[in-house]
């Protein structure tokens, strides 16, 4: 039977969730890829088991991670070992898109959409409540009000402790905050995609704008997908999500990208972390995100990225010499 480190919260800074009572791990973990029924359990079970002794307790899915075999896997974790620990760990999921057949499924974020999806994930995990529940995405054809009452409506069921919304930008936000307040729902998150590659929450200002109205902010692919990591510093792996035939990825991964990944590992270098590390410890290093969230494939992926909260301290002039290379200014060049 799994019996914790007893020392997994000694390293392990924890964020205030803007102005709530709730704190997160700096460091959470995502289950996005690499939990399915498609994965190995043991692996799956050693990457949870890592996380939490080493001070992560925020452990984040939504209803189509896996097409729900991703809950069910955390389900399985939680019986084998880790639910007597459930009180510790803040468990999140989300819904919004594609899900089961017809129109009662698909991508939106209607009242008869939203509760049921939360019914069938209760059902998957195995708990009677998650901590935070999602909006996964903006749906342009739903009002926001029927968004944002389905939400309390399920905060008052008690199947939420509390709500967030994710992929939603600063005027959405703004929107989803005023009817919140109203109402009195316990919003406290959103969580948006963010790394030194993918910069628009900053240029959308909705950064500032959490700051500003008292709510967190949890990031998702902080590594690019693979590309703040040392994955690609010599080439592309066959095993790599590119090897395996990611175009996307594949398009993003320019020759100036290259040499920008390559100058950026090298600051990492003289910092005594790897790329990976310098990556998430960016993110963390004004106090503008609660936490990052981070994926895994194997364990020792949660160990490097939990190293990264012991050095989130920038001289100037490494935040310049990082706004040089991503800037793409002459540095990049040299």
């Amino acid at each position: 039977m799994y019996s914790a480190n007893p020392n997994r919260y000694n390293d392990m800074p924890y964020n205030r969730c803007g102005k709530s009572g709730l704190k997160l791990s700096a460091v959470s973990l995502g289950l996005w890829h690499n939990f399915s029924s498609n994965d190995d359990f043991n692996n799956i079970q050693s990457m949870i088991y890592t996380a939490f002794d080493n001070g992560i307790v925020h452990f984040d899915m939504a209803n189509n991670y896996g097409g729900g075999s991703a809950e069910e896997n955390f389900g399985k974790v939680l019986d084998k070992g880790l639910r007597p620990y459930r009180d510790e760990l803040c468990i999140s999921t989300k819904a919004g898109y594609d899900m089961w057949a017809g129109p009662y499924g698909d991508k939106h974020g209607s009242r008869k959409y939203l509760i049921s999806s939360l019914d069938q994930s209760l059902k998957r995990i195995g708990v009677d409540y998650v901590d935070i529940f999602y909006h996964h995405v903006y749906d342009p054809e739903t009002p926001l009000e029927e968004t944002a009452l389905a939400l309390d409506h399920i905060v008052k069921q008690g199947k939420a402790l509390y709500v967030g919304i994710s992929n939603y930008n600063k005027r959405n936000t703004a929107k989803m905050l005023e009817i919140f307040k109203e109402l009195k729902t316990p919003f406290v998150i959103n969580q948006p995609s963010y790394s030194m590659f993918n910069r628009w929450i900053e240029d959308d200002g909705l950064d500032d704008f959490a700051i500003e109205q008292g709510f967190g902010l949890i990031v998702y692919s902080p590594l690019a997908q693979g590309m703040l990591t040392d994955r690609y510093l010599h080439g592309i792996p066959k095993d790599s999500r590119i090897g395996k035939g990611n175009s996307w990825l594949e398009e993003q991964l320019t020759d100036k990208r290259r040499i920008q990944i390559i100058k950026l590992n090298e600051i990492a270098k003289e910092r005594g972390q790897k790329l990976s590390q310098l990556a998430v410890s960016w993110i963390l290093r004004n106090g503008k995100i609660t936490s990052v969230l981070v994926g895994a494939s194997k364990p020792q992926q949660i160990l490097d990225n939990v190293q990264a909260v012991k050095n989130t301290n920038f001289t100037q002039d490494e935040i310049n010499r990082i706004e040089d290379i991503l800037n793409d200014n002459e540095t990049v060049h040299s």
